[in-house]
Parts: structure tokens; sequence; C-alpha cells
């Protein structure tokens, strides 16, 4: 993938360490991409990580799960895979776990991790833990991810309530998370409606992303105090997402601020128009109808050749006939003989780019 300087889509963030004076193990990152200098089909990728561990074992977990992770799907060609984003989990997870195992300050460190990687107007997910990704889509927010925690197992075996889920005391006791002794396998499940079959979850990666959409990836420091509709009429009624991002971040701290909190949100523009589907091999059938067409104007061509010859009494051997003698004697090659390629219509980048640096993992107080 080419890195570039603008976004096809808006993006904003916002990170603050919360009111209780522990340091900010939160780290994030979004940057946009094109595949290649042939497919120009425009992506952004972001990741945000929410570290785990005492002194500064947190911070560092997070930082090696954003830093890897970004820098490993950076080197693939610009086409979704689930083994590349394993591939990129599973580094993180043993660089965390491998800094975990030699230094005793950073024993016991890990990360949760989100990733939303959108190429065109479709978006692919994966993450572990239970920081979340939201959809805000009219007047509906959905929850993508699936919390990978003790209280969600329980919520689905009937143990709780999802009254009781909230101020649970195993709330934040989490069932995956990198620099664990095995990687854990990231989570493909991407649930659009609830209720859904896990299956069918799984199938909905790669969906259509529709203009006005907006993705919210959190640290649990937001959604432990916001609730998700607080979340949508926040984001729907601020005039943009700057002051959403900052407005979500301080209700959080109003109401406590007991955690980290980060938010990313990123929008769908307007005018964003739908990417056609690549079509590898669709050189083929105009090089087939070029030489088709080319081969009928040269027996065309010869059979008239023949006749006017024994017209005239004497019939003289003819010399090959090639596509240049065709266009010198006056015959035109018909619009099949030019092989053209079909262009490929790309989404443009909405009136007021959104710049991405590389690396976005910086602390705003």
């Amino acid at each position: 993938m080419i890195r570039t300087q603008r976004s096809h889509l808006n993006v904003e963030a916002h990170t603050h360490p919360g009111m209780t004076g522990k340091n900010n193990e939160d780290r994030y990152a979004v940057a946009s991409f094109i595949a290649s200098q042939q497919d120009k089909t425009p992506m952004v990728f972001a990741v945000l990580a929410d570290g785990i561990g005492g002194h500064r074992g947190g911070e560092v977990a997070a930082e090696l799960a954003v830093n890897h992770i970004m820098q490993s799907v950076a080197k693939c060609d610009g086409k979704f895979s689930r083994h590349v984003i394993e591939t990129a989990v599973s580094e993180a997870s043993d660089a965390i776990a491998s800094h975990s195992a030699t230094n005793e300050e950073l024993k016991g460190m890990g990360a949760t991790c989100v990733i939303a990687w959108i190429i065109g107007d479709k978006l692919h997910t994966a993450y572990v833990g239970d920081s979340r990704i939201y959809l805000l889509r009219g007047g509906r927010v959905q929850q993508l991810t699936i919390d990978h925690s003790w209280v969600q197992e329980a919520l689905e075996k009937g143990i709780i309530t999802p009254e009781m889920a909230r101020d649970h005391p195993n709330v934040h006791v989490i069932r995956r998370y990198l620099g664990s002794p095995v990687p854990p396998d990231p989570d493909f499940r991407l649930n659009l409606f609830d209720g859904e079959g896990a299956h069918h979850i799984e199938n909905n990666q790669g969906t259509q992303l529709e203009p006005n959409d907006v993705l919210l990836l959190c640290s649990d420091g937001l959604t432990d105090l916001v609730w998700n509709d607080e979340i949508l009429e926040i984001v729907r009624s601020r005039s943009s997402l700057k002051e959403a991002t900052r407005a979500l971040v301080d209700l959080a701290n109003e109401r406590g601020g007991h955690d980290n909190i980060t938010v990313i949100l990123i929008g769908v523009p307007a005018t964003i128009r739908k990417v056609a589907p690549k079509k590898e091999a669709g050189w083929i059938p105009w090089a087939i109808g070029g030489a088709v067409g080319l081969i009928l104007i040269l027996i065309v061509a010869s059979v008239l050749a023949f006749g006017l010859l024994r017209r005239n009494g004497a019939v003289t051997p003819t010399p090959a006939v090639s596509p240049t003698s065709l266009t010198q004697t006056g015959v035109p090659l018909p619009q099949s003989a030019a092989t053209t390629l079909p262009t490929e219509t790309a989404i443009p980048s909405s009136p007021e780019p959104t710049l991405t640096p590389w690396p976005t993992n910086t602390i705003v107080p």
C-alpha cells in the first residue's frame, strides 16, 4: 500500500487520561492509503488499543500493539484478508509478551484492540478485548463488536441481565487480549443487526458504507459512562466531528472519568460515490473483439481484390495484407479493433479532505 496525505473520509480523534490522575494507556493511529499506482482505490486504516498493566506496562503494550499492527498491514497489497489481520495481531501480541517476559516492570502487561479498515466504501473490522466499534446511521446506533469479557459471556448464558451488567464487579474482566501466552484470535464478527447468527455476522465483512454514516472506535473509558443513545445524540447534534469527539470525552469526564477515554470518529461524506468492482481481466473481451474484427477485414479485402483481378482477366499473386496496408488503402479499422481498458470509478475526496498524520497516537491532555 502507498501512504497518502489526505483521506477520502473525514477523520477526527481525541484522547484524554481521565480524571483520576492515572497515565493515559490508550493509543491509536489512523492512516490513509491507496493500494498501488495502478489501483488508486482510497482506503483508511484505523487501530485503537487500550493498555492493561500497572506502572508503565499498559502504555508500552498499547503502543506496541498499535505500531506493530499498523506497520504490518501497511506492507500488504491493499486487499483485505483475514490472514493479513491475523498475522498483524499475532505479531503484536508476541511483541508484547516478549517485552513482558524480559522486563520485571512490564510483567503481565497486555492490550485490547479494535481495527477498522475501509477500502473505498467497504468496511472491514477486527477486534480483541472490550474496546468497541459503533456504526451511526440515520437515527440508529449499532454496536458492531462483541465484547470478549466475563460480563458478555454471562449475558449470553442468561446469568445476569443487561441492567446488572454495567455495575457488575467483573465488568472489566476480559477473556481475550494481546500479550497473552497464546496469541489471541481476532474476532471478525460484524454485528449489523442484533440477533444475527454467528455465521451470518462474519459474512458481513465488506459491508457497504452509506453517505453520512459515522464510525466510532472507542475505549471502555467512554462506554462505561456514556450510553449508546447519548452517543448518537451527541454525534448527530454537533456541527462537526471534531466538536463531537470533544463532547463525548467531556461527558465521560463529567461523570467521573475513572479511566482513559479515546474516541475516533470516521465520517462518510454526503457526496460519496460507490466504487465499481475491479475487473481483473476486463481487457480480454476487447482484445478478442479487436482480433476478430481485424481478421474479418483481411478476409473481405482479399475477396474484393481477387474479384477485381478476375474481372480484368488476369490473376496476379497478392502480397500478404497487414493492418498497416489496410489503413493505407482507406479501409477503416472498426472501433472494436482498438483495445481500450475499462476504467474504474473511484470514490471522490470529500470537499475538505482530512489530514491523517502517521501515526496519530498523540496524547491530547
